[in-house]
């Protein structure tokens, strides 16, 4: 949550603002509904030649976000990962749910 005057707004692990500024009570419900879950939601990555990349997060801090092109599961697959700006905008990555 980042604190504004006398509300908060909240910010997920992303950077991304889910909400304008609310009571702090609204906040934690928020976060609460939000969970973590998430995280494991397919995103598309756009690449630098504008194209669209199926992706899945594997590691987010607070300077970076780590993703890797979804391989469904394949134990075999070549892991290809890309690093994304902190915060994510949705011109960079966006979710698939």
């Amino acid at each position: 949550m980042e604190p504004v005057d006398d509300g908060f707004i909240v910010i997920d692990l992303l950077g991304r603002r889910r909400t304008g500024v609310v009571d702090w009570m609204l906040a934690e419900e928020t976060l609460d509904d939000l969970g973590l879950g998430y995280l494991a939601d397919p995103y598309e990555l756009r690449l630098d030649d504008g194209t669209w990349l199926r992706v899945r997060i594997a590691e987010v801090s607070p300077s970076t976000i780590r993703v890797k092109k979804d391989d469904w599961g394949d134990m075999t697959a070549t892991q290809i990962s890309y690093s994304v700006a902190f915060p994510a905008t949705d011109s960079r990555l966006r979710s698939l749910s």
